[in-house]
């Protein structure tokens, strides 16, 4: 290493030597001047303590002290305001002095630790003497701020007194009990200053009070007691016997209104009534006005009860006699078709679901029969109110509804049953027709062979007839069976009838081109011997291969000779 870098390094050592130096001497500069500001902080905050005006507060009481409680609290005082300004400060200062000496010589450990000790007890002196304060204050701000409360609630009871002087009829006889009680406000009024003079202020603050608790209760007295008394001596009692009235007249006519106990309730809000109007003559209010709106309410609701009654009636009487009926129609025709049952089960197949839908049906409707007959029972014995009944009959509507859908399913199966057959004999007779139809058209037709195809297809269809016929011969008949029978029995003759037409069309083309093609029999070898071919064709019962080479044999003489043909025969057919 040469020189030069040992030089640069060494400079570089000696500038972070002397930065710590400096940092370290920093901090230490910075923590005594720290511990030091707490110091002085600390002795400000005692010498506060010291300056509180404690003892201008004592001279202002030592000017009102008229009674022996007086001087002694006055007395305990001064012991107090000795014991911190003697005791407590002076320990203060010492513990200060020696916080100073160990900031001196610099032994920070122990200097913080009698800080800590130090503001403990500056803490303990502040509160001593911040509650010494208090308890003076408490007697020398009591005349002015009692007096401030006084002027305010004398204030309120002059407004309490005007409202109930410009209205005194409306408290009735509570009016000469509130009078008394403004008396007793009045004569607390005059204890008040009597203890302001001799500077009692042990009882002010009772005074005081009672006189607050007294307004409050009689600002509620005034608000309250007009109401209470409409209440209890109009409204109420004009409820009372107009739902008494209500009632006697609804049980005449027939309601039974004996689940609202409407005799024994009346009675008992009579008896309410007298006992809360006790307590209004004495003023005591409490929870007066919620009874009284509660038994309101509860009076109001019999009206609606009473309503809600006679709206059921009415409705009952209106719809009971269409359930009536509805249910005589249908009782009538589930007892029909029971009556009808063996038949019906001899008629047609039913199946065990058919029968159980019918059963269930029947069951049900035994159900809402007696069900009917009890609420018809009830209401003739009056047993029950009528919102009751008609929620009864609501129901029991409900039912029948219900039931009679289920009722219409039964009977659409029925229905079809019975459709099904009427539908295959009518069908019969029209398969019956074709099939004549054909027999007729094929012997008009006088052709020389008729296939055996034919004859297949004519006796599937006559025994498919057969098959019709066997099962509508059947008890009870198989719907089912039937209808697949039948659509058989259709299909068939419908191919019969199909075949029989294509044929005979086809023989006759076949024979018109025949007939046609003699006018060129005997000028082309060709044509004759096609022609021969066709002939021999036909008589085989060949229709189709007979006009298809009579129609060949044509083409060589008359190109368009099918179009022809067919346009003859289309015109015979028409005519």
């Amino acid at each position: 290493m040469n020189p030069s870098t040992l030089l640069i390094i060494g400079v570089f050592v000696a500038v972070a030597i002397l930065l710590i130096v400096i940092t370290f001497v920093v901090m230490k500069k910075n923590r005594e001047n720290s511990i030091q500001k707490e110091v002085e902080e600390l002795d400000k905050e005692k010498n506060l303590i010291a300056s509180t005006p404690v003892l201008s507060e004592l001279s202002k009481v030592e000017s009102i002290v008229k009674n022996d409680k007086m001087e002694e609290k006055y007395k305990r005082w001064q012991e107090r305001f000795e014991n911190i300004k003697v005791d407590k400060l002076t320990k203060i200062d010492d513990m200060l002095i020696d916080l100073d000496l160990s900031v001196s010589s610099k032994d920070y450990k122990n200097a913080r630790m009698k800080m800590a000790k130090t503001e403990l007890e500056i803490y303990k002196a502040k509160e001593a003497a911040d509650r010494l304060m208090n308890d003076i204050k408490e007697i020398t701000v009591s005349e002015e701020k009692y007096r401030g409360i006084i002027i305010k609630l004398k204030t309120k009871y002059r407004s309490l007194s005007k409202e109930f002087q410009d209205h005194k009829l409306d408290y009735d006889e509570i009016a000469p009990v509130i009078d008394l009680q403004f008396e007793n406000i009045e004569k607390r009024f005059l204890d008040f200053e009597s203890i302001m003079e001799k500077n009692e202020y042990n009882e002010v603050v009772h005074i005081v009070k009672a006189l607050d608790n007294m307004i409050d209760h009689m600002s509620v007295v005034i608000e309250e007691v007009p109401q209470l008394i409409l209440l209890t001596k109009q409204l109420i009692p004009k409820r009372i016997e107009d739902i008494e009235d209500t009632y006697e007249t609804m049980v005449n006519e027939g309601y039974p209104l004996d689940y609202l106990n409407i005799p024994y309730n009346m009675e008992e809000s009579k008896k309410n009534i007298t006992l809360i109007m006790d307590r209004i003559k004495v003023l005591n209010l409490e929870e007066c006005m919620f009874e009284l709106k509660t038994m309101l309410d509860y009076l109001d609701s019999l009206f609606n009860d009473f309503e809600k009654e006679k709206t059921s009636r009415k409705s009952y009487e209106d719809n009971v006699i269409d359930f009536s009926n509805k249910l005589d129609k249908v009782t009538k025709l589930v007892d029909d078709i029971y009556a009808q049952m063996d038949d019906i089960k001899n008629m047609y197949d039913l199946t065990a679901d058919d029968l159980t839908a019918l059963d269930e049906v029947k069951d049900e409707l035994d159900g809402i029969i007696s069900a009917y007959e009890n609420l018809i029972q009830e209401v003739e014995e009056q047993k029950e109110p009528y919102s009751k009944q008609f929620k009864e009959l609501e129901r029991l509507t409900l039912l029948l509804q219900q039931l009679e859908e289920n009722l219409d399913i039964s009977l659409k199966s029925l229905g079809s049953m019975y459709d099904d057959e009427l539908r295959a004999h009518e069908q019969l007779d029209e398969i019956q027709i074709v099939l004549k139809q054909c027999k007729i058209r094929i012997r008009s037709y006088k052709l020389p062979i008729i296939t055996n195809n034919y004859f297949v297809e004519l006796a599937e269809a006559n025994e498919a007839i057969l098959e019709i016929i066997k099962e509508l011969e059947k008890k009870p008949i198989e719907i089912k069976v039937l209808n697949t029978r039948v659509d058989t029995a259709r299909d068939l003759v419908l191919k019969l009838f199909n075949t029989t037409n294509e044929m005979i069309r086809t023989a006759q083309l076949a024979e018109m081109a025949i007939v046609y093609g003699n006018r060129y029999r005997y000028d082309k070898e060709e044509v004759h011997q096609g022609l021969k071919r066709a002939e021999m064709l036909f008589y085989k019962g060949n229709y189709k291969g007979s006009l298809e080479t009579g129609i060949n044999t044509l083409e060589l003489v008359e190109p368009g000779i099918h179009e022809r043909l067919l346009e003859v025969m289309g015109k015979k057919a028409s005519s």
